[in-house]
């Protein structure tokens, strides 16, 4: 057993934090090694393991034994609950300031407990210009024992100076048959977890979904109709406005549990009751003003991660129809819309077919940059429409 168990397909990167780490245990025992620094960028595509990269070396590092996987310190590090390991994801569309320089701050402490302060920042490209000056000043002056894991798409992502003092981990997508191994040793049958390693892209977490979440599943399929609803104008514009408001569905599904649970534990840690009658403690309404100004901004940024997820679904289909008007001999992303994917390539040409995955990626980059999401989803499905 061990931390890295559940970072699939990547030999490789496993290799490199194993030698970092023993190079840390040197460190730590007062010998000279060069393999540990005190900064990493992990990078890779959504799915490869960012993430779970940086958390398994995180606890590998508080681990006595080099990331046993069963230990206390294992444990509570992957779990997010260990007093030495920070585990930091964005509360709305951007790391801001104030929030960057809380957390400098806490990452110079000293270890309580394990050997070194760790942090491990989710979606590092998110900061800021100005966040990411604030952290510069920690990575060029860092303290003996603080170690920063960023994570991010790619390294282009952060600014050349941050990127500079990183040491950079490159993670790449997993290969479908090993996506489908591990999700065949957890107990999901053989046949389902192919098809759904092909149709998550090796995303290992959104592949888990489509297997085990029904929800998960018909949005995939709802998404994966929209080519055949745009024969006409009218029909663009409904297939459009239903996409964004299954987006809109799915995000709320997922913020409301968790905005009630953050609501509950402010109010308990004020001392507020919400007995009716019965004072408010004082300062509770302006803490809860601030929760939720965080959570509406968390609601946007989720809505535009599920909108996102449905376009490279979206984009994935078309360049299944390319696959079979090329004759290509690679594996079809979605083999269980075969002969949909063949009636479109039959009406259509490959030219077509391209300007339509332009239209989708198109569509994808106006929604990063802040047009509004159904402005930009309604000019890609008109794109999308038989000329």
């Amino acid at each position: 057993m061990s931390v890295f168990d559940a970072l699939v397909g990547q030999d490789r990167v496993i290799e490199q934090l194993r030698g970092a780490i023993e190079s840390a245990r040197v460190t730590i025992e007062g010998g000279e090694a060069t393999g540990m620094t005190h900064a990493w960028l992990f990078t890779g595509p959504p799915g490869s393991g960012r993430s779970v990269a940086a958390r398994a070396f995180g606890a590998a590092l508080q681990c006595p034994d080099g990331g046993c996987g069963a230990c206390h310190e294992c444990h509570t590090a992957l779990t997010g609950s260990h007093v030495d390991v920070e585990i930091v994801t964005p509360s709305g569309l951007s790391y801001s300031v104030a929030e960057t320089r809380a957390l400098v701050s806490r990452a110079a402490l000293a270890p309580v407990r394990g050997t070194w302060q760790v942090t491990i920042v989710e979606d590092a490209d998110r900061f800021t210009e100005q966040a990411l000056n604030a952290l510069l000043k920690a990575l060029e002056e860092p303290p003996p024992r603080g170690v920063w894991l960023l994570c991010a798409p790619s390294a282009d992502d952060l600014l050349p100076t941050i990127r500079s003092r990183c040491r950079v981990v490159t993670l790449r997508v997993p290969p479908y048959e090993a996506v489908a191994a591990y999700l065949a040793s957890e107990g999901i049958d053989p046949v389902t977890a192919r098809l759904v390693a092909h149709a998550a892209q090796g995303h290992i977490g959104r592949a888990r979904r489509l297997a085990v979440d029904h929800d998960a599943a018909t949005h995939r399929r709802e998404v994966l109709t929209v080519p055949t609803h745009v024969a006409s104008v009218g029909g663009c514009f409904a297939a459009a406005a239903a996409l964004v408001d299954a987006a809109k569905a799915e995000a709320a599904a997922v913020s409301e549990s968790l905005d009630a649970e953050e609501k509950s534990a402010l109010r308990e840690s004020y001392g507020d009751t919400g007995e009716r009658g019965m004072p408010r403690p004082r300062g509770v309404a302006g803490a809860i003003s601030e929760l939720e100004k965080r959570q509406r901004s968390r609601a946007t940024r989720t809505q535009r991660d599920v909108l996102d997820r449905a376009l490279v679904d979206l984009a994935a289909f078309y360049r299944d129809v390319l696959v079979v008007q090329l004759g290509a001999t690679v594996d079809l992303v979605n083999p269980d819309f075969e002969p949909t994917l063949r009636d479109l390539a039959a009406e259509s040409d490959p030219e077509a077919t391209l300007r339509r995955i332009e239209a989708v990626l198109a569509a994808r980059a106006a929604i990063d940059a802040n047009v509004a999401p159904l402005l930009a989803v309604e000019a890609m499905a008109v794109a999308l429409r038989a000329p």
